[in-house]
């Protein structure tokens, strides 16, 4: 088949979850049929990564987008406004890869069309309405319950409508503009269910973000130190909320048990007030070429994560390599984890930090979760899976009715 993919940027490198769920699924499908990849370009490193990415792709084609401030285009604002759409789309907009994506479908007889993320759904327009049953909107995360939770956090009160109001719009927006697709796909049940219950009438499919199982195998043993790590781009707000909020309210609780505890915090382009963490404790990398060094000399993975949504690879890398995770409610939502069997749930400080130091001081526990983890992780959650259920779905939107 002739693929035709869709995104907001090139997935190489590869910081943060989108990244890594597009470039898995979209590596194992080039495997089996030609892709011809359409995305922006946002850093000087995805230029290289691009180029990475021809490696697999029939074709790749970038265009430059930079970043906007709020009070940009005030008179799209008014009109994707009138128009029903949320305001914020106006962003993701760009003339130049509308006219690169027309000279392409024009020039190519596509079997699938694919659209990752929310934002970037605008660009059906441009497909032929007879192209749009054989579409696909891949959904990350539900963004108005993912941009609502952000806005708790946020300190400035300008901020903080801009969010709620975006939230608004795409709960009204996003649920009306997935009944044009073919099929829509989220990372988990509970986004489908909550998709479902905004438009009964969609086809919706789950691809769940995934792991190498092949390629992440368990560490050793961790040696006798306490250390926790917490893994993520630590750019995004509930990244950087979740550590400040374990430091803050978290480790000085398990000080008063285990004094030496250690915190690593790994992931690229630390805001400020994280790197303000910076003691003997508490360790801030920024970005690295390789997690995995940092996972070996761990012993806990924390993940206190109050808000959020999509893919929660943190957790499936941990289940993967063998590193017991405490979490919160939200942390590992949408994802067929057991509190208590595959990871530890704590939604107060007090319950998180009592988890952590049991997992920190109980090697036996240690090692009936990570068991229990890695096989949930090679049942459900392996990228190959994932990969052969988005096959599937090509195969019944190209089939003829």
């Amino acid at each position: 088949m002739r693929i035709l993919e869709i995104t907001n940027q090139i997935s190489i490198p590869m910081h943060g979850g989108a990244p890594v769920y597009t470039y898995n699924l979209l590596k194992r499908v080039a495997a089996k049929h030609e892709v011809w990849h359409v995305a922006f370009i946002t850093t000087p490193e995805q230029v290289t990564g691009a180029e990475q990415m021809r490696a697999f792709c029939r074709e790749v084609v970038t265009v430059p987008i930079g970043k906007s401030d709020a009070l940009d285009q005030p008179l799209n604002f008014i009109r994707y406004l009138v128009a029903g759409r949320p305001p914020e789309l106006r962003f993701s907009y760009s003339c130049e890869l509308a006219d690169r994506l027309r000279k392409l479908i024009g020039e190519i007889d596509f079997d699938i069309v694919q659209i990752e993320h929310s934002n970037m759904g605008l660009y059906l327009d441009l497909v032929p309405e007879a192209l749009w049953p054989r579409t696909i909107w891949m959904l990350h995360d539900v963004d108005w319950l993912k941009f609502s939770r952000i806005a708790q956090m946020e300190s400035k009160r300008s901020r903080q409508l801009r969010l709620q109001f975006h939230s608004v719009m795409m709960r009204h927006w996003k649920p009306r503009h997935a009944a044009h697709f073919g099929c829509c796909t989220t990372v988990s049940e509970k986004d489908r269910r909550l998709m479902l219950d905004a438009n009964p009438h969609l086809h919706i499919e789950v691809i769940p973000a995934g792991v190498d199982t092949k390629g992440l195998l368990p560490l050793p043993a961790p040696d006798s130190r306490a250390v926790c790590v917490f893994v993520g781009n630590m750019d995004y707000l509930p990244n950087s909320n979740a550590v400040l909020y374990f430091c803050r309210e978290i480790m000085p609780r398990i000080q008063q048990v285990i004094p030496d505890v250690e915190l690593w915090v790994v992931g690229t382009d630390p805001r400020p007030e994280v790197r303000a963490l910076v003691s003997d404790n508490i360790h801030v990398t920024g970005a690295v070429e390789d997690v995995r060094p940092y996972y070996e000399r761990s012993t806990v993975c924390v993940i206190p994560l109050r808000a959020g949504g999509g893919a929660r690879l943190k957790i499936l890398e941990s289940m993967a390599l063998g590193r017991p995770v405490v979490t919160t409610s939200i942390g590992c939502e949408g994802q067929n984890v057991v509190d208590g069997r595959h990871v530890l749930i704590g939604d107060t400080p007090g319950v998180f930090a009592e988890h952590v130091i049991r997992l920190l001081t109980d090697a036996l526990l240690r090692q009936q979760v990570v068991t229990e983890a890695r096989a949930l992780a090679l049942k459900q959650y392996d990228w190959d899976i994932s990969a052969q259920r988005l096959l599937a779905i090509y195969e019944e939107l190209a089939s003829p009715i």
